[in-house]
């Protein structure tokens, strides 16, 4: 009997039906051994030797597969078939040569791009050794992405207190949103006049054409720059005599696009199915990994993290004969056809993403799937047949037409298309393709050379330049692909970093950068920039994959890293925090001085008259203040535009009154300071203050809200067995009852001001039923049970933690993705995000963790 490893115990569960009996497969959960989050897990000046540790969850596992080893012939390791699957497997074979469990039984490896039993049947027969330059990329990229970490974040939380972290990768990739930011801010739009007019051919046939060129001049988009250019252009063309100069249809093809990579699957779910980046992947490594299909388990599709835009030959066969019987022979082209990248650094040996079977069709298969698995299916499969199709044949048709009155000429130019053969469009269109083809798809009536047009109307309509659109997650990630920056399996990863760490916000699907975000990347690009240059990542980047080809050795390229990065800090220790200050200020003026609609100096206080302001750096993060402070005490949030002129913008004073309390007669006003928007009741010291819950806007204050913040913590009864007071208030980390040192998390804010004292009651006693732990002595309130694990070893629990609601196993504590329903959690869903945390090294919390993830 031979042990093989694999990633996922999904994936074990489909290879154990295709080898049987004779092989015995386990899962190994992801990675399981990390540098340990602390100082001295990489030594530079060891010649970069690296320690590694093992967590709880991932021994248990290892201790399973070297017991199962030492009863076996061989070992196979046959994790995923990419640089963080060849470090998998290096692991398990490191630790297990450490156990003496191999002696000397062969190891092999074997890498499979599909999860069929063909697939991974011919993977068994042909097998390799561990790749020893990939391997050693992964640990160059490893040490990178620490060394950057824990010796840039220290850094940041001396001079720029409430920064979380810099990564190595995901600190540009937040340039590239503030950069964006900045150019939006900096735009200055400029008016712009179109003008059209609606003609009559002599058949009384109606159609559009575009002004194009006016006194014998070519316009530009923004030649007609105001009203009065347009209203005479318009009145020259109402005493117009038109005439069509000529017609020509000129015949064009279009061809299709390559199979999806990780990227441009990512783009096209976000465009046409409204997924994330995230749950685009979550979707694909279920279709991966194997699905249950008429009694048949299997994998859907070939391995998604890949940016190789070429298939197998057997697969171009498969959809070549697919395309015969699903639409028709005429829809094959004579050739195959052949696909190469444009990406830099791209993976050539990675197959692009296609169907595993091709007779498996979208609608074949839609019963066995949920609704976004059928979904990313479809668009799979309908992407990666229309890859071998043939072209769409367009006629586009051009006609040019003259204006003449008296003296003054003018030109003007109708398009339209036909499609005369759909071709690949019969199977697939992208978003943008579907757009672009709205605009020049109208067919144009006969219209013919040298024939007058009769004027039916002149519309002139006023347009303004508009600025460059935010990034959303697949245009950023297009971007960093493009410059040449991460790699698909660290796409997903960026992104929920620079989200996780409030670094940017996603609004209506585009990335917001928000003000420690901004002030982040303006401190880097100020005294580290060469470290966030595109091309300084992309060439890094490159000089990784030269490892991987064998063509560097990885320490050399850590040295040249260190030498250059480590002086640069080592300066960086020595600056004054106010030079840091006075740097930001400058590098991020828009942000922090926004312009003021009377137009007087944005720099100077708009409370005492005479101060200058400036950023300021409290224990929480960045503000804007007076110079004048203590004696003049404005402040404002970093990033408040809507409010330059004070606290609230309302008032000298920046204050917002609301009403008076009814018991003591005090003001009751809405305020903004450093730690956000804020209720105070009074003046000076004594002033009673209370944050703004989640969910609250200052908008949506009034006198009635504000009181029943003041009013907190409320008595809601004495306990019937204790007799001391149950109160019910809003902490620091959401909405509560207390009972004598005994908190309980309540739901929502509103659950504050009307929970009774029955409930109250049994919602202590839940906490209390659950022992000691977590915070004040109480275990966070189980939301859901979802059984035992698999492996064995506990329950798996959804909590809910001060933090919000996450997965428990055992010391593992996993956060659910935001927004992330706690009551629809799976155990598929909680197996994968413990295994995640797991291979992140995560079993409880351990200092410095966030500085040390890979950027």
């Amino acid at each position: 009997m031979d042990v093989v490893v694999v990633e996922s115990p999904a994936k074990a569960k489909t290879i154990n039906k295709y080898l049987g009996k004779n092989y015995k497969v386990l899962a190994s959960f992801g990675h399981v051994r990390d540098l340990p989050a602390k100082d001295g897990s990489v030594r530079p000046d060891e010649d970069f030797a690296m320690s590694w540790s093992v967590d709880t969850a991932s021994g248990k596992r290892l201790a399973d597969i070297a017991k199962a080893v030492k009863d076996a012939d061989g070992l196979i390791l046959a994790t995923d078939p990419d640089r963080e699957g060849e470090a998998i497997s290096w692991h398990v074979l490191e630790v297990l040569k450490q156990k003496r469990a191999l002696k000397d039984k062969p190891v092999s490896r074997v890498v499979f791009n599909a999860i069929t039993k063909a697939s991974v049947l011919d993977a068994m027969a042909n097998p390799r050794q561990i790749d020893a330059p990939l391997v050693d990329a992964y640990l160059a990229r490893r040490a990178l992405d620490y060394l950057v970490g824990f010796t840039l974040s220290p850094v940041l939380w001396r001079k720029l207190p409430g920064a979380r972290s810099a990564g190595r990768v995901q600190s540009v990739a937040l340039r590239l949103v503030c950069d964006r930011e900045s150019e939006i801010e900096r735009f200055i739009r400029e008016e712009y006049w179109q003008i059209a007019a609606i003609l009559d051919t002599p058949r009384n046939d109606s159609f559009e054409a575009r002004l194009t060129a006016y006194a014998g001049k070519k316009l530009q988009k923004l030649d007609i720059g105001n009203k009065a250019q347009a209203d005479d252009i318009k009145a020259m063309l109402e005493g117009a005599t038109f005439k069509a100069l000529s017609v020509e249809a000129k015949p064009t093809k279009r061809n299709p696009g390559p199979p999806f990579t990780t990227s441009t699957l990512q783009q096209a779910a976000s465009s046409g199915l409204g997924f994330s980046a995230t749950r685009t992947m979550q979707v694909a490594q279920k279709l991966y990994e194997g699905m249950d299909v008429g009694g048949e388990t299997a994998g859907l599709i070939t391995y998604m993290r890949t940016d190789g835009v070429q298939m197998a030959p057997e697969a171009i066969e498969a959809a070549r004969n697919a395309i015969v019987s699903e639409f028709g022979a005429k829809y094959l082209p004579e050739k195959p056809r052949f696909y190469t990248t444009k990406a830099k650094n791209a993976q050539e040996a990675h197959e692009a993403i296609r169907p595993t079977d091709f007779r498996r069709t979208p609608a074949s298969v839609r019963q066995y799937l949920d609704a976004d698995q059928a979904r990313l299916y479809e668009l799979i499969w309908k992407r990666a047949i229309a890859s071998q199709m043939q072209p769409a044949e367009i006629e586009r048709t051009t006609v040019e037409i003259e204006a003449v009155n008296g003296a003054r000429t003018a030109e003007l130019r109708a398009v339209g298309s036909v499609v005369r053969f759909d071709g690949f469009i019969a199977a697939y269109t992208d978003q943008k393709e579907e757009d672009a083809e709205d605009e020049e798809s109208r067919r144009l009536p006969e219209i013919r050379a040298g024939e007058p047009l009769a004027r039916q109307a002149i519309n002139a309509t006023q347009h303004t330049t508009e600025p460059p659109p935010r990034y959303s997650e697949a245009s950023l990630i297009k971007k960093l692909e493009e410059l040449g920056i991460g790699r698909p399996s660290t796409y997903t990863a960026i992104l929920k970093t620079l989200e996780d760490r409030d670094y940017v916000t996603i609004d209506r699907r585009r990335l917001v950068p928000q003000a420690k975000g901004r002030l982040l990347s303006a401190f880097l690009e100020s005294f580290f920039e060469r470290y966030v240059e595109y091309d300084f990542t992309a060439s890094l980047e490159e000089k990784l994959d030269e490892i991987s080809d064998g063509k560097l050795a990885w320490k050399d390229v850590l040295r040249d890293f260190w030498k250059d990065f480590s002086g640069a800090v080592d300066d960086i220790k020595e600056l004054r925090v106010t030079d840091v200050l006075d740097a930001l200020n400058d590098e991020l003026a828009p942000l922090v001085f926004p312009e003021r609609e009377d137009g007087s100096n944005p720099r100077i206080c708009p409370k005492c008259g005479n101060g200058n302001l400036s950023l300021k750096l409290g224990k929480f993060g960045a503000f804007v203040g007076c110079s004048n402070y203590p004696e003049c005490s404005y402040t404002r949030q970093l990033g408040d535009a809507a409010n330059p002129n004070g606290e609230n913008g309302n008032g000298d004073d920046g204050v917002k009154l609301l009403g008076k309390d009814p018991y003591t007669a005090e003001e009751i006003t809405l305020r903004s300071g450093r730690f956000g928007p804020y209720i105070q009741r009074g003046e000076g010291k004594e002033a009673k203050r209370s944050s703004l819950p989640k969910g609250w806007t200052p908008e949506t204050i009034d006198h009635e809200k504000a009181l029943a913040l003041l009013a907190l913590p409320r008595d809601v009864g004495k306990h019937p067995e204790t007799g001391k007071m149950i109160s019910a208030g809003l902490g620091r980390y959401g909405p509560f009852v207390l009972h004598d040192g005994t908190y309980a998390n309540l739901e929502s804010i509103e659950d504050v001001f009307s929970i009774g004292l029955n409930r109250a009651v049994s919602v202590i006693a839940e906490k209390q039923q659950k022992g000691k732990g977590g915070r004040n002595g109480a275990t966070p309130a189980a939301l859901k049970e979802l059984g035992d694990h698999p492996d064995g070893g506990g329950k798996i629990v959804v909590r809910d933690g001060k933090y919000g609601p996450y997965v428990n196993y055992g010391k593992v504590n996993a956060t659910l993705p935001k927004g992330k329903d706690p009551q629809s959690v799976t155990m598929e869903e909680a197996l994968t995000l413990i295994a995640e945390k797991e291979a992140k090294g995560g079993g409880g919390k351990k200092p410095f963790r966030r500085a040390a993830k890979k950027g």
